[in-house]
């Protein structure tokens, strides 16, 4: 991408019937730490990694809770996660508040894309640096929707945002159609696997992912990094055993060489 006389303010249409600056807030998204969501009939699992702008900095945090039904992971501008994560928790506080009940999941995500759409039509605004997966669980069962800069949102059985986030789609993509049967265990692990894949080649460590949980019967809560690196523990060991068996097998299977003169005259067996 680069400038040109179209992307001064973003109520300016291209003459190809572009908003550049709301395409550069998406952009912004592409360039955030990765973020993955999964979800089954019961749960939802939200993953993101854990990346310091130094080696002498802590990394921001970039999941973040809503309410004790909703949780929502962030990629792009933090600060702008940040602020819009607050809008969510005061708009779920206030309709428990007035209605005695939880905010359904998708009412939610619906002012969410409201108030960003917003900025996308004022020229004293900018649409906000940030996409949103939004997790929660409500009467009509678990949800997981992406929230763009542009206003859109989607609704996904599992989706991945951020930077080299197509490695993990394509892990998903592998995998989703088991997502909705899995087991709480079972998503999680898948979460830290998709979250593996976006590492190119980095060691997967406890301290490089956050992941959190929600479901029936159980609040939305972070896992803790014992229960992370047990869990990279379990499925590394697996790798490792199915790697040993694969070369004893070669072995096994590998040709015996036998000498002696006499077997150069003999004619190969017709088969």
């Amino acid at each position: 991408m680069f400038r040109n006389q179209y992307d001064t303010d973003v109520t300016t249409w291209s003459p190809t019937g572009r908003l550049f600056q709301v395409e550069y807030a998406m952009e912004a998204v592409k360039q955030g730490s990765a973020a993955v969501g999964l979800r089954s009939r019961s749960h939802v699992v939200l993953a993101s990694v854990n990346k310091a702008q130094s080696e002498l900095s802590s990394h921001q945090r970039k999941i973040f809770k809503v309410d004790d039904h909703i949780g929502v992971a962030i990629a792009g501008l933090t600060a702008d996660g940040r602020v819009l994560s607050r809008y969510m928790r005061s708009e779920s506080i206030n309709h428990s508040f007035t209605y005695e009940s939880p905010l359904p999941v998708g009412r939610l995500v619906v002012r969410l894309a409201d108030k960003a759409q917003v900025c996308t039509q004022r020229s004293w605004k900018r649409p906000y640096g940030v996409g949103l997966l939004v997790g929660g669980l409500d009467e009509s069962g678990a949800h997981l929707y992406y929230n763009c800069p542009s206003g859109n949102y989607f609704e996904y059985e599992a989706f991945a945002i951020g930077s080299r986030s197509q490695a993990a789609k394509t892990y998903l993509e592998r995998r989703f159609e088991s997502f909705k049967e899995s087991s709480r265990e079972d998503l999680i692990k898948d979460a830290i696997l998709a979250i593996r894949e976006t590492l190119q080649g980095e060691t997967l460590k406890s301290s490089l992912c956050t992941v959190s949980v929600l479901g029936v019967d159980e609040p939305f809560h972070f896992l803790d990094q014992e229960s992370i690196q047990k869990v990279i523990d379990t499925f590394e060991k697996v790798a490792e055993e199915e790697e040993d068996g694969g070369e004893a097998q070669a072995e096994a299977d590998a040709p015996v060489e036998q000498g002696g003169a006499g077997d150069q005259d003999v004619a190969p067996m017709e088969m």
